[in-house]
């Protein structure tokens, strides 16, 4: 049997099979199917006779398409040839998920209300960016206090005020993303609202902005650079199966764990990308790192769950617990 490269990897994993037991393939020599595979294989082929290769080969396809269209408990019951689309084809899988351009509700989300406070001081004058290029100190300033209040201003500027824009962590992302979105950008020294910003406002509203900026913070903004955890690229492209499970489990509270034992349960291989640490296990890593980027710094700030801490004795790991919001419903129309 041949597997393009492109195609789900017969494994299971949902990711592309270039991109996984291809990888793997250590001589060319080498069969190109997972042993695990292969043994399921010959069990099938078991008793069976064919009047060709062409006829075994057709029996083999079709077993095959099957098992990857086949709903799988540690996928949530995904199968693996959606998971594959999930993965690699998230906008572009409207028979399993759609993203309507325009909203039903006026979005309410962290990363809205920064939004509109940034093009508020825009406005049709522009805003004149420091001698590095970021936002003016008293404007990011005066919108923390804003988006915070001014106790929590206090509590957040204990050890040291804001005195640049990389100080407000969730104010720099969210001008890094709108302008990967083309909704704001630089002019003859100044920020300014680009002439999408415009026409999204002009003909949706603040409905019409957000999925500019959901779509920019999936595929443009690279999570990692909120943190220093490692790499690990895939926690970002799998958004969507996270989405999912919150789609389909978050209507009452859950802590973190269930969310990361899903995705550890969906994809184990991710342990191994994990560079070794004398502190942290692999897993320990993965865990912290998939709450943090996938539950707090994206669900929870592009409006989509209720992330809340839960005050615990254990200081080395952060429990939360998660609840989906409205606007999840709004934005991601699931179809699975």
């Amino acid at each position: 049997m041949k597997i393009s490269r492109n195609d789900p990897c017969p494994c299971g994993s949902g990711k592309k099979y270039k991109k996984c037991c291809l990888e793997r393939r250590q001589t060319p020599s080498q069969l190109e199917i997972p042993a695990d595979v292969l043994a399921e294989v010959r069990q099938t082929l078991e008793g069976k006779e064919f009047a060709s290769l062409e006829e075994m080969n057709a029996f083999l396809s079709k077993y095959m398409n099957q098992r990857n269209q086949a709903s799988r408990e540690d996928f949530a019951g995904l199968s693996p040839e959606q998971m594959h689309r999930f993965l690699h084809f998230p906008f572009e899988s409207p028979d399993l998920v759609s993203f309507p351009e325009n909203l039903a509700v006026e979005p309410a989300a962290p990363i809205m209300t920064l939004f509109q406070l940034l093009a508020e001081a825009i406005g049709k004058e522009g805003l004149k960016p420091t001698a590095k290029g970021n936002l003016p100190r008293n404007f990011c300033r005066e919108t923390a206090l804003a988006y915070w209040g001014e106790e929590t201003y206090r509590e957040n500027t204990r050890f040291g005020n804001i005195n640049k824009e990389d100080d407000f962590t969730d104010l720099h992302v969210t001008r890094i993303i709108a302008e990967l979105a083309g909704l704001i950008r630089k002019n003859r020294g100044r920020f300014i609202l680009s002439r999408d910003f415009r026409k999204f406002l002009e003909v949706s509203g603040m409905a019409g902005i957000y999925p500019q900026l959901f779509c920019s913070g999936t595929l443009k903004f690279n999570w990692a650079y909120r943190d220093r955890y490692p790499e690990l690229g895939f926690i970002q492209q799998s958004f969507l199966f996270t989405l999912y499970l919150l789609h389909r489990y978050g209507k009452d509270w859950r802590p973190n764990t269930f969310y990361e034992d899903h995705f550890l349960s969906a994809f184990p291989m991710i342990l191994k990308e994990v560079p070794p640490e004398s502190y942290f296990t692999p897993e320990q890593n993965v865990r912290s790192c998939y709450s943090f980027r996938t539950l707090e710094n994206f669900a929870r700030f592009f409006g989509l769950a209720e992330v809340e801490a839960i005050t615990t004795e254990d200081h080395f790991s952060r429990q939360l617990r998660i609840k989906k919001l409205p606007l999840l419903e709004n934005a991601i129309i699931f179809r699975v």
